[in-house]
């Protein structure tokens, strides 16, 4: 069942209750959010308003890691996750989003895409 952003039903100050004036609309409903694991690449397609897609991933095995001194991109294995800033129970279930931090093959990574949103993990090295 769908979530709905705006909340047609709430209460008055004075207590009494709103009765609202139509039903809700397909595009006020919110989509929950897509938690990207660690492992084999699995990706879905998603309309939008308007008829375009995204693309949103499930999992993710691979980055597109940065090298800042070099300058230089590689699509690299995701070892494992070393921190979420974001919350703590994303670091214990392995959910990848923007700002977390990885292990990579060259080594300590932070995100810098939104992986649930657009796809694709892409990240920059970092000094430990």
């Amino acid at each position: 069942m769908p979530k709905y952003v705006e909340n047609l039903g709430k209460r008055k100050v004075t207590g009494g209750v709103k009765t609202p004036n139509r039903g809700r609309r397909a595009y006020e409903q919110h989509n929950y959010p897509i938690e990207t694991k660690i492992s084999e690449d699995q990706r879905i397609i998603k309309k939008t308003k308007g008829g375009g897609i995204k693309v949103k991933s499930l999992s993710a095995q691979f980055a597109n890691v940065v090298d800042p001194l070099s300058k230089v991109t590689k699509k690299v294995k995701i070892l494992r996750m070393i921190t979420n800033p974001a919350s703590k129970d994303l670091t214990r279930k392995n959910i990848i989003t923007k700002g977390a931090l990885i292990e990579t093959e060259l080594g300590p990574a932070r995100i810098t895409s939104r992986p649930g949103q657009n796809g694709v993990v892409n990240a920059v090295l970092t000094k430990r």
